[in-house]
C-alpha cells in the first residue's frame, strides 16, 4: 500500500519536467524568431527579409502577404481572449498554456517570414545618407522599446517561461496587481508603439513594406481595443482610471494635473 505516493511521485515530477523543458523550447524559439523578425523588417542579414522574399506578381504577393497577416492576427487575437483561454486549459495544462500560445505565435511568424513575397515598388526612397542612418536607427530604436517594454511588466511571465519554471519548482505564481512602471506612464502600450516605429521607420520603403506596415497597423489598433476591453473586466476601476490618466499610443507633451498612477 505505501507503494502508490511512491509511484505518483516520480510521475507528477516528469509531467512537471516536461512542462519546463517545454517552455523552455519555446521561449527559445521565441528569441529566434524574434531575433529574425528584425532582420526581415529591417532587411539586415537574413537570407529572406521583407525587400528580398519569393518573386511573385503584384497581385499574387498581396494575396498571399494579406493571408499571412491575417492567419498571424488571427491566432494572436483568439487565442489571447479570456473565452478562449478557459476553454483551451480544459484541454491544456495551465502551465504550458502561455508556452503554447508563444510558439503557434512564433510558428505563424516564421511561416510569413518563409512565405512572404516582395512588391519592389517604391514608396519613398530617403536619398541623403545622414537621413537613411537616422532612420535606420529609429527602427532599431523601436525594437529596443518592444524588448524593454517587456522588462518593464515581466519579461519571463509574457512569453510563458516564469510560468512552467514556477510550477516545476512547486512554487505559486503570486501575481504583483496592476502597476505602471518607466514607459508605461508615458502610454498604456510602449510595446505596440515600438512595433510601429519600427515597422514604419525605413530608409526605404516599397510596397511590399507598406503593405506589412499597414496592415499589422491597423491589427494592432483593433487588437488593443479588445485587450483594453478585458483589461477593463479584468482589473476594473483601476484600469479604468489609468485609461484617462496616460494615453494610448502617443505621448502627452504634458501631463495632466493631479495624475496619479496606480
Amino acid at each position: 500500500m505505501s507503494t502508490a505516493p511512491a509511484m505518483g511521485c516520480p510521475v507528477r515530477h516528469g509531467a512537471t519536467a516536461a512542462s519546463a523543458i517545454y517552455g523552455t523550447v519555446c521561449y527559445a524559439l521565441f528569441l529566434g524568431v524574434f531575433t529574425y523578425a528584425i532582420g526581415f523588417v529591417a532587411n539586415l542579414v537574413v537570407p529572406r527579409s521583407i525587400d528580398d522574399a519569393v518573386a511573385a506578381s503584384p497581385i499574387q504577393a498581396v494575396i498571399v502577404n494579406v493571408s499571412l497577416l491575417t492567419l498571424f492576427a488571427l491566432q494572436h487575437s483568439v487565442m489571447a481572449r479570456p473565452a478562449f483561454k478557459r476553454w483551451w486549459t480544459r484541454y491544456v495544462p495551465p502551465s504550458v498554456e502561455r508556452s503554447t500560445y508563444v510558439v503557434l505565435a512564433s510558428a505563424c511568424l516564421a511561416l510569413l517570414f518563409w512565405q512572404w513575397r516582395s512588391i519592389d515598388v517604391v514608396v519613398w526612397d530617403a536619398r541623403p545618407e545622414p537621413a537613411r542612418i537616422a532612420l535606420a536607427a529609429l527602427s532599431l530604436t523601436g525594437w529596443a522599446i518592444v524588448l524593454a517594454s517587456t522588462f518593464m511588466i515581466d519579461h519571463f511571465e509574457l512569453f510563458g517561461l516564469k510560468q512552467v519554471l514556477s510550477t516545476w519548482r512547486s512554487k505559486s505564481k503570486a501575481g504583483e496587481g496592476f502597476r505602471t512602471v518607466l514607459l508605461y506612464r508615458v502610454v498604456r502600450h510602449p510595446l505596440m508603439l515600438g512595433f510601429l516605429i519600427a515597422f514604419w521607420a525605413t530608409p526605404t520603403m516599397t510596397a511590399g513594406h507598406l503593405l506589412f506596415a499597414a496592415v499589422t497597423t491597423g491589427y494592432i489598433l483593433v487588437a488593443l481595443r479588445l485587450e483594453e476591453r478585458d483589461l477593463v473586466d479584468d482589473m476594473g476601476e483601476a484600469y479604468t482610471r489609468y485609461r484617462q490618466q496616460v494615453p494610448m499610443l502617443l505621448p502627452r507633451l504634458t501631463r495632466p494635473s493631479g495624475q496619479e498612477f496606480v
